[in-house]
């Protein structure tokens, strides 16, 4: 990888495999060019991670959280969070208020990626991830794509992170041609080898059977 890691950071990087982790996020074509050249961000998709391991927040393995200490823990460790986000990560605001019709709204991270040049907005759940929370997420992205974003800037990305997810619920919940909200699990606590592979083949699962969802749209 070519992000100036420190060799801790590296070693941890590696440990939660995270080449297969972005190697399951693009297509089959970019693999080898990403075993050749690095993480190197071109599309929207590319700056997605499933799941996003966040050890570094010091939270015990099986920790009952509120999002207000979730989200506490990442800006105090926000070095980090960086380093797992990815590339080209830079931190805009915390609990950006947004006030539709005199009623506030509170999106809890901001960021903007110099890559893509989008703003990215992250929203934090503590459970499992229901459609309120991708609709909710929806307004957030219309509001900055209509209010914020400027015309030499690309549209912005929302990113749920939630400790638990239905593909389902996501995949029904949003349009078929979605490229600028996206829903991945967290992990509070670095996995062992054995989740980390069934992970890996529950990737492989979902991306196999959205081909094949593809494929008879197609046909």
């Amino acid at each position: 990888m070519n992000a100036r890691w420190s060799t801790r950071e590296l070693e941890r990087q590696i440990n939660s495999l995270l080449f297969e982790r972005l190697a399951f996020s693009r297509d089959k074509e970019g693999v080898r060019e990403l075993a050749e050249r690095g993480h190197d961000v071109q599309r929207t998709t590319d700056l997605v991670k499933d799941p996003y391991v966040l050890e570094f927040a010091g939270f015990p393995q099986h920790s009952r959280l509120l999002e207000k200490d979730l989200e506490s823990a990442l800006i105090d460790k926000l070095q980090q969070f960086l380093l797992e986000l990815g590339k080209g990560f830079a931190f805009m605001a915390r609990q950006q208020r947004v006030t539709l019709d005199g009623t506030h709204f509170y999106i809890d991270l901001v960021f903007y990626n110099r890559l893509t040049r989008s703003f990215v907005l992250i929203d934090l759940k503590v459970g499992a991830l229901t459609h309120q929370d991708i609709g909710q997420m929806q307004m957030y992205v219309n509001y900055y794509q209509r209010e914020i974003t400027d015309e030499s800037e690309n549209p912005p990305i929302g990113i749920i992170l939630c400790s638990d997810k239905s593909d389902a619920v996501v995949r029904y919940t949003l349009p078929e041609d979605n490229k600028q909200i996206f829903a991945s699990r967290y992990k509070l606590y670095l996995p062992t080898e054995a989740e980390l592979a069934a992970e890996i083949q529950k990737e492989r699962q979902y991306i196999e059977m959205e081909k094949r969802i593809s494929g008879d749209e197609e046909s």
